[in-house]
């Protein structure tokens, strides 16, 4: 979003002064350090109430500083911008049929548009492909509040803050877990497919599936574009774990993953979906 003539962005984004699809609100509880992740997501009794505390968290210094440093500083080409600033909630449907697994914001990409992949080239692939493949509402996804919605399908990130290099540490993943863990937890009754997209989102998904209390592979499955997995639910049915290549503007200028293969993967996630 455009500032008026002369106006300074304020940036970060401060929760609920406006910002289009904002969770939280001036009382939202913050989280300040890991004890207080474990204690806020587990305490969060709706969907609504979690994105809303993973929006304002504050636990991981590093994170905290690289973001807002961005947010402040900006681009030259989005120079005119608000910056979003904050960490970036899960996002989609509240019953997703399946579930879409990113590694972290990209600084000029989620950290400003306040919705993952959104804004950078990579979210411009992988959107048309969600649009092509009847998970998305439209081939675009420009910034929060631009219209877009996600189809059955749901969008998170294994660590919600832009990282420096987009290289999260160990640490970070791990006190940024308990929110994945408890969205899981209420999303996951009509789920029935998850896409990683890179290494990162596939290493990541195992400890949040055994953490769910599923029978997960052992060995845990290496990971490869088009990898599968099949993990028992208790209903009887099975979820179904894909990898992809992550749409990084790297591989796509490369070739290493393209628009074709990525389809390919989310029409297998929606046929096993039943969707």
């Amino acid at each position: 979003m455009t500032a008026a003539a002369g106006e300074q962005p304020d940036s970060p984004v401060p929760p609920g002064t406006g910002w289009p699809d904002d969770p939280a609100t001036a009382a939202t509880p913050v989280a300040e350090d890991a004890a207080a992740v474990r204690r806020l997501a587990a305490t969060a009794g709706t969907l609504a109430e979690l994105t809303a505390r993973q929006s304002v968290c504050r636990a991981c210094p590093r994170l905290v500083e690289w973001r807002e440093q961005v947010a402040r500083e900006k681009r030259r080409s989005f120079a005119s911008e608000r910056y979003w600033g904050r960490p970036i909630p899960g996002w989609g449907a509240e019953r997703p049929r399946v579930l879409i697994m990113g590694l972290a914001p990209a600084a000029h990409g989620g950290n400003r548009t306040g919705r993952v992949f959104t804004g950078d080239r990579s979210g411009d692939v992988l959107y048309a492909s969600l649009w092509r493949t009847g998970l998305a509402a439209q081939e675009t996804s420009i910034t929060a509040g631009d219209g877009q919605r996600l189809l059955g399908a749901r969008m998170v990130a294994a660590v919600r803050c832009a990282p420096p290099q987009n290289k999260p540490t160990v640490s970070e993943r791990d006190t940024c877990a308990p929110w994945l863990t408890a969205e899981f937890a209420l999303v996951a009754g009509d789920l029935r497919s998850i896409v990683c997209l890179g290494h990162f989102a596939w290493q990541a998904t195992w400890p949040l599936l055994a953490e769910a209390g599923l029978d997960v592979p052992r060995p845990r499955p290496a990971f490869g574009h088009g990898a599968e997995a099949l993990v028992p639910r208790r209903d009887g049915e099975s979820l179904l774990v894909i990898g992809c290549y992550h749409p990084s503007q790297q591989n796509t200028f490369t070739g290493r993953v393209t628009g074709v293969m990525l389809d390919d993967v989310f029409r297998r996630a929606r046929l096993h979906a039943g969707m």
